[in-house]
């Protein structure tokens, strides 16, 4: 019965998330508000920590700026936030882990087109040993690929943990507590973005086009320092 659970871990996984979806959608189509921004508000704040947890396990900062502001209004507690969203990190890294120590199979056929990724990530592993566990988060195009990874090596599953749950608790900390402290001014900020959408919509596309193309080239330049 496990190995037949761990087999299909991808699939039951896949399940869950698309359970969740759907449950996030009723509850967004049956929300007692008008508006769909304000059937949005209703849903963060009422399933604020529900939504936390599993917005962390895809590891989107964006849901914890969200839990920052919310904590900032008062709708959420910050420490209970950091709290929640930290577990949430770190499950989705341990659920990322044990596919690749119980799904090496899977991996292999699903990831061809990772192969120096991984290739990479064991590197990493093996030159800088624990502290890439810790960093691995901020690292664009490896968060998924370095714990996977590590769970198709002998690394003990116990330190992947440990230091996958403070690294998770930090990297909650880091985002949220900037995003409470200037809620105000965020706040601000965001209600000019809407009123002025036509303005800021082409700046944001080019401020984030140009951070994935420069960490893509990063990550590039990486590969083919390990290649040669």
């Amino acid at each position: 019965m496990l190995e037949k659970l761990q087999d299909n871990s991808g699939k039951i996984l896949f399940v869950v998330v698309l359970i969740f979806i759907s449950f996030l959608g009723y509850n967004l189509y049956e929300a007692p508000v008008q508006g769909l921004e304000n059937k949005f508000i209703y849903l963060l704040k009422t399933y604020g920590y529900i939504i936390l947890f599993a917005w962390s396990i895809l590891e989107g900062e964006v849901g914890l700026i969200m839990a920052g502001l919310l904590s900032h209004s008062g709708h959420m507690n910050l420490y209970l936030a950091i709290f929640v969203a930290g577990l949430g990190g770190f499950a989705g890294d341990q659920i990322y882990f044990y596919i690749g120590r119980f799904n090496k199979a899977y991996v292999h056929k699903n990831f061809k087109g990772q192969r120096r990724k991984f290739a990479l990530a064991h590197l990493l592993l093996i030159k800088y040993g624990w502290p890439i566990i810790f960093i691995q988060r901020y690292m664009y195009g490896m968060r998924t690929i370095i714990p996977i990874s590590i769970g198709l090596t002998r690394y003990s599953a116990k330190m992947f943990a440990f230091i996958n749950l403070i690294s998770a608790w930090c990297w909650a900390a880091i985002t949220i507590v900037p995003a409470w402290y200037f809620g105000e001014e965020i706040l601000i900020v965001l209600g000019w973005v809407k009123d002025h959408w036509y303005f800021a919509a082409p700046f944001a596309i080019i401020i984030s086009g140009s951070i994935v193309y420069y960490f893509h080239k990063v990550t590039q330049k990486k590969e083919k320092n390990f290649e040669s």
